[in-house]
């Protein structure tokens, strides 16, 4: 979910996520998360929320833009350091992710399956 700012409308935050506020706090499905009072209304601190569920935030100063994941309710990893990954490049020669340290990068994945 883009954002260009920390707080959000709750209506909005429920059709982009599936997470809607309910006076016990922050629900999928069966699944609820206490908010604090503070959070809780017309308006989501989405702060507060992602660090209640688990969701990274991350800010690209450039642009101003807030990117909010997915929930990952205990299934973060541990940690975001890429081990060393040795492809071919279309030459057929080995290509190491490494070199692009610093760099943003996309990585698309494909399986047959």
């Amino acid at each position: 979910m883009l954002l260009d700012a920390l707080t959000v409308p709750a209506d909005l935050f429920e059709r982009r996520t599936g997470w809607a506020v309910r006076p016990e706090g922050l629900c999928k499905g069966a699944l609820c998360v206490p908010l604090p009072d503070h959070v809780a209304g017309e308006l989501l601190d989405v702060q507060v929320v992602a660090e209640r569920l688990s969701m990274p935030l991350l800010h690209d100063a450039p642009s101003g833009l807030w990117c909010l994941g997915p929930e990952v309710l205990g299934r973060a990893l541990t940690t975001a350091e890429l081990p060393n990954i040795e492809l071919p490049d279309l030459r057929g020669r080995p290509f190491s992710l490494r070199s692009l340290r610093g760099r943003k990068v996309l990585l698309v994945a494909w399986a047959s399956w």
